[in-house]
């Protein structure tokens, strides 16, 4: 008689409650895992297509950086908008984890397709060396930056500063095969930029676990690039400055 009367004092709504917002967690579940899977394909291509600098001269990128615009960047645009427009309908650091690291490739393809002279406009043309400020990057993915305001998609300093990070260790390998490729100008111009990133990086009061530590693994790169310029140094195969 006791039991019946407990159980009869459970209200069965807290479980119609409970099965209505777990049936809602599986259906974005499963949308956000199509989502990104589609966004991580355009990815994938993108990092494709940017494997091939390390085996084309900087001389002949311009070919390559337009089909990796095309085929690569573009689509990643739209997943993106895609993304954006689903995720903003929730709350985002409930499931940001599931698509942060996408995030953080997309930007990764287009500061590295940025640096070498892609992305570029005709109020501000592509340019050797240029890095893109994160309100570039969304201006290019159409989606807001480091939102403080209200609950919605967006590219966070974390992402960038972590997509930074992925650029200088494919620039690092780059140094060593522009040397290879008898590009030995590149790989100046690649140390001079390594360096100041890395010295702004020093700057920064980090206070993300993960960013730190990512940031602390990129004086190896930093290394890596050096002992590349003091081999050089010491063949005499560093391009002389103008007038010396």
């Amino acid at each position: 008689m006791t039991s019946n009367t407990a159980a009869n004092m459970i209200d069965p709504s807290i479980f119609e409650y409970l099965q209505a917002h777990g049936a809602e967690e599986i259906e974005v579940g499963e949308r956000l895992h199509q989502l990104t899977s589609a966004l991580n394909r355009h990815i994938s291509t993108c990092q494709g297509l940017l494997s091939r600098i390390h085996s084309t001269p900087s001389q002949k990128l311009s070919p390559l950086l337009q089909q990796v615009e095309e085929t690569g960047i573009k689509p990643e645009i739209v997943a993106i908008g895609e993304l954006a427009r689903f995720t903003s309908n929730y709350p985002y650091y409930k499931y940001n984890h599931r698509f942060t690291r996408s995030v953080q490739n997309v930007v990764s393809t287009m500061l590295l397709t940025a640096w070498l002279g892609g992305l570029g406009t005709e109020s501000r043309p592509g340019e050797l060396g240029r890095l893109l400020t994160i309100e570039e990057v969304g201006e290019i993915l159409q989606v807001p930056v480091n939102l403080k305001d209200r609950d919605a998609f967006h590219v966070t300093i974390e992402e960038y500063l972590l997509a930074l990070t992925d650029v200088m260790e494919e620039l690092s390998r780059l140094a060593m095969n522009s040397v290879t490729m008898g590009d030995v100008g590149l790989t100046v111009r690649i140390s001079a930029f390594v360096k100041d990133l890395f010295a702004g990086f020093q700057l920064l009061n980090l206070r993300n676990d993960i960013v730190r530590k990512r940031i602390d693994g990129v004086k190896y790169h930093v290394k890596k690039v050096e002992d590349v310029i003091y081999d050089l140094s010491l063949r005499n195969l560093l391009p002389k400055a103008e007038g010396e």
